[in-house]
């Protein structure tokens, strides 16, 4: 492999990790490259669908069409803060009622830890519906809807429809971003629409996010921090973030 291709991998590998990069960020992460030669790479990149120009930088393709959950590259990233984030997520669930739990990594994470009690468990996560199914006393619905065999999940009309006619105590939800000017977002629109729909048909609405999901901006609008009830987190969360929870009454765990 030579030094052209060991680069355009690395700028690749940047964008997917940090979901959109500015082309400031990547002057600074490649300090001995010539900026015509990163817009070149930028730009024949964009051409062979590796990434996405945008106006002032790049984002990941995975972000763009929804596979930023694709498990068997992002179970493997921020371990320790999806544990964390699981083990907290856990003092929150109650016994007897009704959850929708959302597909993701960190999402199998808490459902690989749920406990072996009496619940009504929905979910959209293929992964978390095989943890879960080791267990005697949940019952675990999985509704009908169209494969993403990226994330693992299912959505859809059939889906959302489904669960318009539930009434959820609690809403556990995935987080691909969040972004001030958008809040929350992910990169499909069917996904979006079928959280939408979770969350108004839950009495609480859990997010489980890690710090690297702020300031990642998706293409699709789920909420805004104004409609999230709890926010479990690893602990890093930035202080503007936070900021913004204290304004809406948003509890951070």
């Amino acid at each position: 492999m030579d030094a052209m291709e060991t680069r355009r991998n690395a700028i690749v590998e940047l964008i997917n990790e940090k979901g959109t990069v500015s082309f400031s960020q990547l002057k600074k992460s490649f300090p001995h490259v010539s900026e015509m030669t990163l817009r070149t790479d930028l730009k024949l990149l964009d051409e062979a669908n590796r990434i996405v120009r945008v106006h002032g930088g790049a984002k990941s393709v995975q972000i763009l069409i929804g596979t930023d959950d694709f498990l068997n590259r992002k179970s493997v990233r921020n371990i320790p803060q999806k544990q964390e984030i699981a083990e907290k997520a856990l003092s929150l669930l109650r016994r007897d009622t009704t959850v929708f739990l959302d597909s993701g990594s960190t999402t199998t994470m808490f459902a690989s830890r749920f406990p072996d009690q009496s619940n009504l468990i929905y979910t959209t996560g293929l992964t978390c519906a095989t943890e879960l199914s080791s267990l005697s006393n949940p019952t675990v619905m999985l509704p009908g809807g169209k494969l993403n065999r990226y994330s693992q999940s299912v959505f859809g009309f059939s889906a959302i429809k489904e669960l318009e006619r539930v009434n959820f105590d609690q809403a556990f939800l995935g987080i691909t971003g969040f972004h001030p000017s958008a809040g929350f977002s992910c990169g499909i629109s069917d996904e979006a629409i079928l959280k939408q729909t979770a969350i108004r048909q839950s009495e609480q609405v859990i997010a489980l996010m890690d710090s690297s999901k702020v300031g990642v901006k998706c293409s699709f609008n789920i909420c805004t921090l104004s409609e999230i009830d709890i926010v479990v987190s690893d602990g890093e969360l930035p202080e503007e973030f936070l900021a913004e929870c204290r304004r809406f009454g948003v509890r951070v765990i």
